[in-house]
């Protein structure tokens, strides 16, 4: 859909983040794997990633959730939705946006966890924009936190280099001005699920091996690298081409690509694709590592705290990974 044509935009008010102060370094996983620096960074990009180090992923969310609202000028009893992305949650039940609601003295919103994995907060802001331009929400606060540490192996060097914790989240608005969400473009390749699985509650049997014995480390992330590669491949530029055409827009329109940051090669192969100056592409991978759902806006967050965020600029945000999702969305500050 082009969103130019509506009356009601979902326009960016307040970004906020929260960065745990714990570095788990490259050289601290060469103690604990069979790895190295210039392994990881060569095959990743990554140098160091943070670690919560007993931080909640409700605590998390709620700081940055604080520095959105902060920013934005907007009390926690203005917002009508609170909407939290993350494959992390302390509980099944509450929800961690329910935690987050009383916490922040929320009285008047609903509240809804999401889980789309790395795509989560672009899934997340395409129903922030749905319920805004729906009126049915005026002040919708979109939180994406995550706590990977819990999730991943430190005995598996394939995995355990790539993830890290974090938390960002954005406020969005109902506005009459051009700006905000002009477009959204989402999937899933669900057939490909189980290229990235983490287990919850045990099933008979399992749903991968058919055995029904339950491993040990059957919550712990499994990756098929190789195989999620294969799928950003053609699902990033698919996005992306998709939120553009349906925004008017070409690449060269865009002053900011804003991607999941997965891995250095995925973000060069976008830079590739579209002939774009790396400078027009943001990465941060190399300080935090994959923090799933939380990298983009934990991206917005830092690019706006440097200057680097301006009005009237254009930016394509792309997120993909476990399910298999993905999805763009394209956003005029």
């Amino acid at each position: 859909m082009d969103r130019r044509s509506s009356k009601i935009f979902s326009k960016i008010i307040g970004i906020g983040s929260y960065m745990p102060e714990f570095r788990l370094t490259n050289s601290r996983l060469e103690e604990l794997v069979d790895t190295s620096d210039e392994w990881i960074v060569k095959r990743t990009g990554i140098r160091e990633r943070r670690i919560a180090m007993g931080k909640a992923t409700w605590e998390m969310g709620l700081a940055a959730a604080q520095a959105a609202l902060a920013d934005a000028g907007l009390p926690g009893e203005d917002l009508d939705l609170i909407l939290v992305s993350t494959v992390t949650p302390d509980s099944l039940t509450p929800a961690v946006s329910c935690v987050l609601q009383d916490k922040l003295g929320a009285s008047h919103a609903a509240a809804l966890d999401l889980n789309a994995a790395c795509s989560g907060f672009v899934y997340a802001s395409d129903v922030a924009d749905s319920y805004i331009r729906a009126g049915k929400a005026k002040h919708v606060l979109v939180v994406s936190t995550e706590r990977l540490s819990g999730i991943t192996d430190y005995t598996d060097r394939s995995t355990c280099v790539l993830f890290g914790d974090g938390a960002g989240a954005v406020v969005y608005t109902a506005s009459e001005e051009p700006c905000g969400i002009l477009s959204t473009y989402m999937r899933a390749e669900g057939s490909l699920g189980q290229s990235l699985f983490a287990g919850a509650l045990p099933s008979e049997p399992d749903p991968l091996t058919g055995d029904r014995t339950i491993p040990s480390n059957y919550r712990f992330l499994k990756m098929a690298g190789s195989d999620v590669f294969r799928f950003t491949a053609t699902a990033v530029p698919e996005s992306i081409d998709n939120a553009l055409s349906r925004a008017g827009l070409e690449a060269g329109d865009i002053d900011w690509f804003v991607l999941h940051q997965a891995n250095l090669r995925i973000l060069k192969m976008v830079t590739d694709r579209y002939g774009l100056d790396p400078e027009k592409v943001y990465v941060n991978i190399d300080r935090f590592g994959n923090t799933s759902s939380a990298s983009i806006p934990l991206c917005l967050a830092e690019m706006k705290e440097k200057g680097l965020l301006k009005p009237g600029q254009t930016i394509v945000a792309s997120g993909f990974g476990g399910g298999l999702t993905y999805g763009a969305i394209v956003i005029k500050l």
